[in-house]
């Protein structure tokens, strides 16, 4: 039997999507340390088919400010200086992220997880419906009580950019920096403008995915750590600020 002064717990997380965040957080992890040991090699970037030393780079590591050059130091795998090794756990990594957002995309289809979860709708993007949106997030509530396993319009945007932007341009354009690819699907690099252009194309989407880790964590501590991550894990979610219908009030 029931009991209506439990909290309430919903089913928010499906096995396929859970699956594919905690696989995705692996991969992300030693794709940025590996990342930053293939960009240390050589930490300039270019616009065009070619860069070099001696050609003019729109940024360069020695012009970032000293505490992030520290930051990616400790971040870097491996910790000493490796090129060779960056770059074999990069390329195996990227395969494994490639699969795993087809896989994913694949489930989400069959089981409309897009359609039911994911699809913006016009209504909702409309000015009034944002900045609402917005002044909720600043005020921490982050769910709509009305209906708490639904995603707010920021959730959705976040994630539509993130997962049929950001990863799509990041995979695409690892693709354009390999030669080998170059020679089999050679309208990458005019999809992309050249090699150094799909470089620094590449470091811009793994930046925007960084922000995007940031803020993501930041908001799971803000809504409640434990809760958000048993979601993640069992798929079960509390709603928070709950108040069961038949719960006896406080004493005066």
């Amino acid at each position: 039997m029931n009991d209506p002064t439990a909290p309430m717990i919903i089913k928010r997380h499906r096995m396929a999507t859970r699956v594919w965040h905690w696989v995705t957080v692996v991969t992300m992890f030693i794709m940025i340390g590996s990342g930053i040991g293939i960009l240390k090699a050589h930490p300039r970037l270019y616009w065009g088919a070619y860069g070099a030393n001696f050609d003019s780079a729109w940024t360069t590591l020695d012009q970032w400010p000293s505490w992030l050059v520290t930051l990616l130091n400790l971040l870097t795998i491996p910790a000493s200086y490796n090129l060779a090794i960056s770059r074999r756990w990069h390329l195996l990594f990227a395969l494994v992220l490639a699969f795993a957002l087809l896989g994913f995309m694949i489930v989400s289809l069959i089981n409309r997880h897009f359609q039911r979860d994911l699809r913006v709708r016009a209504a909702e993007l409309s000015p009034r419906e944002v900045a609402h949106d917005v002044k909720e997030h600043l005020a921490f509530r982050f769910h709509d009580p009305k209906r708490p396993g639904a995603y707010n319009i920021l959730q959705k945007l976040s994630y539509v950019v993130t997962i049929f932007v950001l990863i799509p341009v990041m995979i695409l354009t690892g693709l354009t920096m390999s030669p080998g690819m170059d020679a089999a699907w050679p309208w990458l690099l005019d999809v992309f403008g050249g090699r150094q252009s799909a470089r620094s194309i590449h470091f811009i989407a793994a930046t925007g995915l960084v922000l995007f880790i940031i803020v993501h964590l930041a908001l799971v501590i803000l809504a409640g750590a434990w809760n958000e991550l048993r979601s993640m894990i069992t798929g079960r979610w509390q709603v928070p600020g709950h108040v069961p219908p038949h719960a006896p009030e406080d004493a005066a």
